[in-house]
Parts: structure tokens; sequence; C-alpha cells
């Protein structure tokens, strides 16, 4: 079945929708429920950690029944409708909490919070999942693909580019009624947007599918040692960014500060955005074609550690107030974030070809199954670390609805820059010195591999069996 323009564009304004839905949560919520309403930092992370690790936990298990389900209208429409609904319902809660008591609000966040992630789970996975039931033609299904995972980025950068702002012209001076409006808003879109792909994406036909169960999944992870530091280093690398996510609108809004710290926090994000789509679709190609993945991954963590380390010297110059210089720092992180999200995704499917080689099991869904479960978890304990590091050092969050910024202790910013930018390098050094140490699919390996393995199909005893010791001599 070949696939129409109507579908692909259909498919991809489904992915604009839902993921302006997850930017706003993952990028606001803790700024909303902490520094607006006044909850205990900690408290929210705690939270967001639990509910996100519950989330990534939920993950394989909806992927089973999305794989068992049969209807009418195939596996993948009735939750991705379904899923849709109670999500943009529960957003809207999420952003709109009544006037309560402290110990209230806690309850009515943890509860409203983790419906939320159950909810969005019920519609992502089946939307990212149906790809290969739309059509048989792989240059299709890649096309898709990439359809898909370029409009998600479109949508998650609307919400980054432009949420603060849309809150102040809807809410005026309060922050509170702005994000119930852009709640509102955003979730209508969520639902517009996955009826449109809902009507004119359909599957070809119900196939019986074989499904992992959850201990086949660690087995093949654990038994998989160079999967298992590609996964280590995507827990890294995705929990360094995400404490910065979590951390620069505090930045901004405290230390940067001013009038117009809006709209600074919003050109510093877009840069960002644009930076990371440009490291993936841009100076990974260009920069592969002289230079190795295992070379290119030591750099790009070089450049994200060094894009750090200058935005803090430029906070101990004296020069934070400076967003030209931010902006430029901060570019080379997310240059170096965009590069990094490309390696650790061929990392991680060299890691099926050698898992094969060494098991004699090719595992794909069961290895990229434990990237999105890995993703959310770093997203968890990034979160917790924040909420945590913001208690430890004071910050006292505005809670007015005259929208006046509370001034910070000298202490409290020293502690905001370092948080922000040491625990990051932290991380991403840890990262650098497990993968040179431990990750041994050099292209030349990766390339042995390949070639071993199609021997094997082939049934060609004249071709040389690459051993795995063999293998390891040769990284």
């Amino acid at each position: 079945m070949k696939l129409t323009k109507s579908q692909t564009a259909a498919f991809g304004i489904g992915a604009v929708g839902k993921d302006m839905v997850y930017a706003l949560s993952a990028t606001y919520v803790m700024y909303f429920y902490q520094d607006i309403l006044g909850l205990s930092a900690t408290f929210v992370g705690l939270i967001l950690m639990i509910a996100r690790v519950f989330d990534a936990l939920n993950d394989p298990f909806m992927g089973i029944l999305v794989a068992k389900t049969r209807t009418r209208w195939g596996r993948f429409r009735p939750w991705l409708f379904s899923g849709t609904v109670l999500n943009a319902v529960v957003l809207y809660a999420l952003f709109s909490a009544p006037d309560m008591k402290q110990t209230g609000l806690m309850v009515y966040f943890s509860i409203i919070y983790i419906l939320w992630g159950t909810t969005y789970t019920m519609m992502d996975i089946p939307f990212w999942s149906m790809i290969p039931a739309v059509t048989d033609t792989p240059k299709d299904r890649e096309n898709l693909s990439v359809v898909g995972r370029t409009c998600a980025g479109v949508g998650s950068a609307l919400i980054q580019v432009g949420a603060l702002m849309a809150v102040g012209f809807l809410g005026g001076d309060s922050e509170r009624n702005g994000f119930k409006l852009l709640a509102l808003i955003v979730a209508v879109i969520f639902i517009i947007a996955e009826i449109i792909c809902c009507l004119k994406v359909r599957e070809q036909k119900l196939e019986t599918v074989k499904t992992s169960s959850i201990g086949q999944m660690f087995k093949a992870l654990f038994t998989n040692d160079q999967a298992l530091i590609t996964v280590l280093a995507i827990l890294l690398v995705n929990g360094s960014l995400y404490l910065t996510s979590n951390l620069v609108i505090y930045f901004f809004k405290y230390d940067v500060g001013g009038t117009g710290w809006k709209g600074n926090y919003t050109l510093f994000t877009m840069v960002g955005g644009i930076c990371q789509i440009i490291g993936m679709m841009v100076v990974y190609p260009l920069l592969h074609k002289k230079l190795s993945n295992t070379t290119l991954f030591k750099i790009a963590l070089t450049m994200a550690i060094s894009g750090y380390g200058l935005i803090l010297g430029l906070c101990f110059a004296g020069l934070s107030s400076n967003v030209v210089l931010l902006c430029v720092c901060g570019a080379l992180v997310f240059l170096a974030n965009g590069i990094l999200t490309v390696l650790t995704t061929v990392f991680l499917s060299s890691s099926v070809d050698y898992g094969e080689l060494k098991t004699g099991r090719r595992e794909e869904s069961v290895i990229f199954s434990m990237q999105t479960f890995v993703v959310k978890a770093a997203s968890g304990i990034a979160v917790f670390i924040t909420g945590i590091g913001l208690d430890l050092i004071g910050l006292v969050g505005d809670t007015e609805e005259t929208g006046e910024i509370i001034a910070q202790s000298a202490e409290t910013i020293l502690g905001l820059r370092l948080l922000m930018t040491v625990l990051p390098i932290l991380g991403l050094a840890v990262a650098f010195i497990f993968f040179v140490k431990k990750f041994t699919l050099t292209d030349k390996r990766v390339m042995e591999i390949a070639e071993t393995l199609k021997s094997k199909k082939d049934g060609d005893p004249q071709k040389t069996v690459l051993s795995e010791k063999e293998g390891e001599s040769n990284a």
C-alpha cells in the first residue's frame, strides 16, 4: 500500500499536536507548581520522578496491550483517539488547579500528574507503533518516520519558544490564569490534530504480532554490554540536558532578571532549539564524512562540557546578563546535544547486530524500547534533582498574582548557577569516561559484524566468521 501525501501530512499534524502537549507539561509543570503555586520544589520533583519512572515502566505494558488489540478500527486508532481526549482533559486540569490549602494541592497535583502520564502513554505508544502498519514500503516508512520526528520537534519548539510570551499575553499580570488559558488552547489543538490523524492515517490490516515479555526485555539489555553502555550514555546525556531545561527558566528569571527576562529566555530557548536541529540534520552528516562516529561522540561531549564551562565563566565574570554571549555558549551545548542524539541512536542500532552475533537472537524491538524507558527515567531523575536543588539553595518562588519578582540572595544565585552547569558537566564527564573505556563498536568493527552476520545468513563457508574476541581486538 503506497503512502499518500495526505496521510503523511496528517501524521505530521498529529505529531505537532502531541508534542505541543508533551513540551508544555515537561517544561513548565515544575515552574507552575513550585514558583507560581508555591509547593515545595522537592515534593514536586519527587512526584514528577515517580510519575515519569512509572510511565517509563508502563510503556512496554502499553505496547503489549496495543499489539493484542483487535477492533474494526484497527489496533492503533482506538487507543490514539481515546488517549488523546483523556489526556487533553487531564492537561487542562493540570494547569487549572483550584484554590486550596497546601495539603490539598499536593494531593491534587500527585493524582492529576500521574493521570497525565498514563493517558499520554495511551496515545503516544500507538502513534509511533502504527508506522509499519500504514505502509509496507520501506522508503515510505522511512519518510513517515522522518516527517513524524521533524514535526514533533516543531510542536515542541512552538511551546518552548512561545509559551511564556503567550502566558503573559493571555493572563496579563497573572501567570496562573495565563497557563490555564494556554493549556486550554493547546488541549483543543491537540484533539483536532489527532482527529485529523485518525481520519486520514489507516493501517492496512491486522497482523499477528509476536511480543516480548518484560523479563526478555531486561535480559536482552543486560547480556548485551554494548547496548548497556549506550543506554548509560543516553541516561547521562539526556539527564544533563533535562537538568538544564528545568533550571534555565529560574536562571533567566532570578539571575539574568530584568523586565525583559521572558523575552531573553525565549531567545535562548529558540537559539537552542535551532542549534539542536542543525546538529542533527546538518553538522553530523557533514562531519561524519571525515570522522568516525566514536570520534564524533567524544568531540560532541567535549563541546557540551565546554559550553557549560563557558556559561559558568560568564557568570563569575559578571556577564550573566549578556544574553548574546549566553546564547553563543548555549549554542555549543545544544549543537552538541543534537549530534549526540543521532549518535546514541546509531550506537543502539549497532548494538542490535552485536547482540545477534553474541547470542544468536536479534532483539530490535526490545533494545529500542529500552531507549524510551531510559529517556523517561532520565527526565524523572533530572526533575527530582532539580526539586531538591531548588530547596537546598533556598530559592523563594514568586507566588504573588502581581507578577513581582522576588529578589534572591547571593548564595541562592550562586547555587543556581552551579546546579545548572556543574552537575551537567559531571554527568557528561562520566559518560565520556565510560564511553572511552567500555565502548568497542568502532565503525570498522560495526562493518565487520555486519559482514559476518550476512555471511552466516548466506551460508557462505568461504567467508571468515568474526568471533567476539577477534572483534574486541579490532576495536
